[in-house]
């Protein structure tokens, strides 16, 4: 893709990254590598219920705001209809992550639908989702005492979303108090960037990867939930302490093309676009809400550039890790195959989107 920032530039790529996400991808392998997760097929299988359309989604929910294409709002509730009878009460926060988008479904159609069943899930979310012993969300109900970066995009946000659609209070706290025990027990002290995950049960970080992709959900997921808490009094001014500790560490990592590496502070490991530009997106967004200095801007654009340059002129956003869970040893997120995947494609449509939405401003 042609590297440039002019509006009618970002307009073009932002809706090609968005039809590639939506069209069929014929002849993709579901052959996986010793140490993937997934498989090239699943990276761009939008019709599923799980944490990767999720994303997917919740990004085209945030690009409709920005272009209110009638289109893209339609294939949003064709998207719903399609797929909603997937949807199932399980011990994971990843097949939480399409709801998201129901509160803003609600919103734009009035369809009582979205609102009742954005309820009954968050109902059972409040009541039943497992906690760690420190009244984390536990990540999966396999994964006893783990808190991971990931939870924070793929069920908080919805919390938080729910919170302002309802007025309930128990939403807002449980969304609040989540975003904050997540800093606390992933925040490294020394860096301020964060770890990919928690072990509770072995009181450590596994193998202490500083994952980009990690950084990525909880940069980009903080200023989302907190426009939808404000005004609700829940929210620890630690959290936007160490927020600002979070963006100032990830700025030390940031390599002149833009990018991050995969791991953060490994330089000879591949540079990963979807959490560069969920870090990127994350920040913009937090200039736009005001909790973060116009002066980090050029790192944003910076980012932008980077990503320009891993993006085809069909719109597919290269150099995207599989689906990763926490490593035993670092050496092992240098090893998952790099493919399309709509949470990458996602990530930087959200990226473009906040982007443009700041070029409106300044007209």
């Amino acid at each position: 893709m042609k590297s440039g920032r002019d509006e009618k530039n970002l307009r073009e790529t932002a809706r090609k990254v968005y039809e590639y996400m939506i069209i069929e991808h014929p002849g993709l392998s579901n052959q996986r590598s010793g140490v993937d997760v997934n498989s090239a097929f699943w990276g761009l299988n939008i019709d599923s219920w799980d944490w990767n359309p999720g994303v997917g989604v919740t990004a085209i929910s945030s690009y409709y705001d920005q272009c209110k294409e009638p289109d893209v709002l339609k294939y949003l509730a064709d998207w719903v209809e399609r797929n909603k009878h997937k949807a199932r009460k399980h011990q994971h926060v990843n097949v939480m992550a399409p709801f998201n988008i129901f509160p803003d479904m609600y919103r734009r159609t009035g369809e009582q639908k979205y609102r009742e069943m954005a309820e009954e899930y968050g109902d059972w979310i409040l009541k039943n989702l497992v906690r760690t012993s420190v009244g984390a969300i536990q990540h999966g109900g396999d994964l006893e005492e783990q808190i991971w970066a990931d939870t924070i995009f793929m069920v908080v946000i919805f919390l938080a979303r729910l919170a302002r659609l309802t007025g309930e209070m128990s939403y807002a706290k449980e969304a609040a108090q989540q975003l904050l025990l997540h800093l606390q027990y992933l925040q490294d002290p020394e860096t301020g960037v964060l770890f990919h995950g928690y072990d509770g049960k072995n009181k450590n970080h596994k193998s202490g990867g500083r994952w980009t992709r990690g950084n990525a959900w909880i940069t980009v997921g903080t200023p989302m939930i907190l426009t939808e808490l404000k005004d609700m009094d829940v929210v620890s001014p630690e959290v936007s302490e160490r927020y600002q500790r979070l963006v100032d560490g990830l700025l030390n990592y940031q390599a002149d093309n833009g990018l991050w590496h995969t791991i953060m502070d490994r330089p000879t490991f591949y540079q990963e676009s979807s959490g560069s530009a969920g870090i990127a997106g994350g920040i913009l967004r937090s200039i736009r809400q005001g909790a973060l200095p116009s002066s980090y801007l050029p790192a944003v654009e910076k980012a932008i550039d980077g990503l320009l340059q891993k993006t085809t002129p069909e719109g597919a956003v290269t150099d995207v890790s599989g689906g990763t869970p926490i490593m035993e040893e670092i050496e092992g997120y240098n090893k998952l195959s790099r493919y399309p995947t709509l949470y990458g494609q996602g990530l930087t449509l959200m990226l473009l989107s906040e982007y443009m939405g700041l070029l409106a401003e300044s007209e």
